[in-house]
């Protein structure tokens, strides 16, 4: 569960898509953020902080008529430009906050948004832009570092032992992140939960069989929240 906060670069995201624990954490988040997302063939896809582009990279190949990504961090946007030339992958990528979209009004189908908003200070306006870009009837697909979790717990901890990255770090829970949305204008759809165990490798081979189905049940405990919303059709093109 690495964050795209541009905190670090292209060689820590493929140390860790390449560990054990990574491959599972990745696996079980990308699976809800699709099962969310809904089919994408022939739909406009936007993934905002979108790191190494690799989910941008997986949307396109699930169909996405075009997609587009960003990322602060322009070694980043570098990594995701370089793998996509390498795949032959047609999408975009460029240099952009969260808060300050570089889209025009109604871009867009779907757009994504994982594991960023911890880190941005004005999430609120992050999520404003984010709505700005959807067009009426598109829907937006957040998953963040849930509050309530062992991952989220040993953070905070880093923090108060002088870690000023997670110092500054804002953990939210479901309910917090479903407020945000409702006050930018979105409908609140399914919300899911996901990566129950805690960040030890033996654990997440034992418990993500069964992720999934606590996913459904509850919240409490999971390290990844991931919550769907669709702007209104009547919303302003």
């Amino acid at each position: 569960m690495i964050h795209r906060a541009g905190q670090f670069g292209p060689e820590v995201y493929a140390a860790w898509h390449d560990s054990s624990l990574g491959q599972i954490t990745e696996t079980l988040e990308r699976r809800i953020i699709f099962r969310l997302a809904g089919p994408l063939q022939g739909r406009r896809v936007l993934d905002v902080g979108c790191g190494d582009g690799s989910l941008a990279l997986l949307s396109v190949k699930a169909g996405a008529a075009w997609v587009s990504g960003c990322d602060a961090d322009l070694r980043m946007v570098m990594k995701a430009r370089a793998t996509a030339e390498r795949e032959t992958v047609d999408a975009s990528f460029s240099v952009a906050r969260a808060e300050v979209l570089p889209f025009a009004d109604s871009s867009f189908d779907v757009v994504t948004c994982v594991a960023v908003l911890t880190f941005v200070r004005e999430a609120d306006m992050a999520i404003r832009e984010m709505t700005r870009v959807l067009r009426p009837g598109g829907c937006l697909v957040i998953g963040d570092l849930g509050r309530w979790s062992l991952w989220a717990a040993r953070r905070r901890v880093r923090g108060w032992f002088g870690a000023k990255f997670w110092r500054a770090a804002r953990f939210r829970s479901a309910r917090q992140l479903a407020a945000l949305m409702r006050t930018a204008g979105l409908s609140v759809g399914p919300i899911q939960g996901s990566v129950f165990f805690p960040p030890c490798t033996m654990l997440a081979h034992l418990m993500a069989p069964i992720d999934d189905q606590l996913g459904t049940i509850t919240k409490l405990g999971a390290a990844f929240i991931a919550i769907r919303a669709t702007k209104p059709e009547h919303a302003p093109k």
